[in-house]
């Protein structure tokens, strides 16, 4: 660490005694870099503060109903494209600067110069965004900060209000085209039902679902058929069993309540008023005589209306006096009258549906391809049935959300700090420009002394002398004063301090004039 620390030392003491460099150094690149940097033109910013307000009122109203796009999302998009190529040109036509070109490499300079230059910043999510830009002429600066804010103002606007135009002739657009397709499908489906309107399947099902519940329905008949066919089998043989066994019956049939006429309800009637007379009065009362002849006179007619009806269904008039004799042989006729009558409907509806599969399985290969296209027909016809009603429902969306737009703004615009005419320049930073240029004079100097001290070293030690030549220092000789070494050195030091001073003088004369314009400026002007 000590030998460091002493090699730091000769190096310094090399440097202190080539330093007549860094006078050299400093004193070609301070004055001259001073001088640049007081000639460097000043620059005006003029910068502008706008909130972007997205909390709309309407927004919560309208949400459910309305298209909703996402606000913040717009304006960062708009943010990102505000110095685009249509926008500088805007710009440029706004504020005349396209005027001032009197080619187009000229133009191309300042459209790169406002790209460049405006700059553009946004605090977070509080939606304030900063546009500035420097320039020579502060009235300009303002007037180019003016026309990029009503261009980012404009284009978020605008592009809500493009956006729904748009959307809005696609919408009509489309259900146009829509109408068409749908007219034509209900022309197709209209004219295929009245070409095939005889064969079409209907509700209950298809071909297939036809000719089976056909087959079905035919078993089940048959099924019914053979049933009635049994009871009749055996009802015919019980008639003929009580034909044989009774053929001289007694005619029982007016007190027998089995056989149903229009008489008997009137008999009953009687028979009951008659049993409450008798009751009260004897057998010779007059009312109970006439209530006894009445019934007796309805019992003939209820006998007469019975021999009429099984004379009409009896096959002979011999068996019909012979059956008329027996209530049991009547009902059993009747019996197998009405299982006839029942087995030749059934026998009609069999040979019905006999016909219908017949003509069925003939149409095999006919009327599924129908209904296969029946069903292309219908599927496509309610494809586009559907598009058409959700652009009808979303057309009314986007007009609802249209309208919403044209009462109320869902972004809005406030700026907080319009732009200003700025009063004194924001840069250059000569200051900051001047300590760079001083430490950068310096450091040359410093670093030719050490390359110099290198290149052409001197001992200043001991140490050093000894580790050069590799022979050991016994003993150290000061100069003479009489060599006048002392002065030479004092002049010198002299030399580097009073140059040093002077630079510094005149890096104070740059400072003030800029420091104190009032002071410096403003009487120089004045003289020159």
């Amino acid at each position: 660490m000590q030998e460091i620390f002493e090699e730091i030392i000769d190096y310094l003491k090399g440097i202190w005694l080539k330093r007549r460099y860094i006078i050299i150094a400093t004193w070609l690149i301070c004055p001259l870099g001073w001088y640049f940097v007081s000639s460097m033109p000043d620059v005006y910013e003029s910068e502008a503060r706008v909130y972007v307000d997205t909390q709309s009122l309407l927004r919560p109203l309208l949400r459910g109903l309305t298209v909703e796009t996402n606000p913040n999302t717009q304006i960062r998009l708009m943010v990102k494209t505000l110095l685009s190529r249509p926008n500088l040109e805007r710009i440029s036509r706004m504020t005349d600067l396209d005027v001032q070109a009197s080619n187009s490499e000229e133009y191309e300079e300042i459209i790169k110069s406002l790209k460049n230059n405006i700059k553009i910043s946004g605090v977070g999510r509080e939606n304030i965004y900063t546009l500035s830009i420097e320039d020579k002429d502060p009235e300009m600066a303002r007037n180019i900060v003016r026309a990029a804010l009503t261009v980012f103002i404009e284009n978020t606007l605008g592009e809500t209000r493009s956006d729904s135009d748009s959307a809005q002739k696609f919408i009509n657009t489309q259900i146009r085209d829509y109408e068409n397709r749908l007219g034509n499908a209900e022309a197709r489906l209209t004219s295929f039902k009245q070409k095939y309107s005889g064969i079409l399947p209907n509700q209950s099902g298809g071909y297939y679902i036809k000719l089976n519940s056909s087959r079905e329905q035919l078993k089940s008949i048959e099924l019914d058929i053979l049933e009635n066919k049994t009871r009749l089998a055996s009802a015919n043989k019980q008639l003929t069993q009580s034909i044989v066994t009774n053929p001289n019956s007694a005619n029982k049939i007016k007190s027998d309540s089995s056989i149903q006429t229009t008489y008997d309800n009137r008999i009953t009637e009687l028979e009951v008023q008659l049993d409450t007379l008798k009751l009260r009065y004897t057998d010779r009362h007059p009312d109970v005589i006439e209530v006894s002849r009445n019934l007796a006179h309805l019992n003939k007619l209820r006998s007469a209306e019975i021999d009429n009806y099984l004379e009409q269904n009896s096959e002979n008039s011999g068996s019909l006096n012979r059956l008329s004799a027996n209530p049991v042989i009547q009902e059993v006729q009747i019996q197998v009258n009405q299982l006839e009558n029942l087995i030749a409907s059934l026998n009609v509806r069999a040979d019905n549906y006999r016909q219908r599969i017949i003509e069925l399985e003939s149409s095999v290969h006919t009327i599924p391809e129908i209904e296969a296209e029946l069903v292309a027909l219908n599927r496509g016809y309610s494809i586009t049935k559907e598009k058409y009603e959700q652009l009808l429902s979303r057309k009314e969306t986007a007009q609802l959300a249209q309208q919403a737009d044209e009462t109320t703004d869902k972004i809005q615009f406030r700026t907080l700090d319009p732009p200003r005419i700025a009063s004194k320049p924001s840069g250059p930073k000569r200051f900051v420009l001047f300590g760079v240029v001083t430490v950068l004079g310096f450091a040359v100097g410093i670093g030719l002394s050490l390359l110099m001290s290198l290149l052409n070293p001197v001992a200043t030690s001991t140490a050093q002398l000894s580790k050069a030549t590799g022979v050991p220092i016994f003993g150290v000789i000061s100069a003479n004063e009489n060599l006048g070494l002392h002065k030479w050195h004092q002049k010198k030091t002299m030399l580097f301090v009073c140059s040093n001073l002077l630079l510094l003088s005149m890096l104070v004369i740059f400072v003030s004039y800029f420091l104190f314009p009032d002071l410096v400026q403003a009487p120089l002007k004045r003289i020159f």
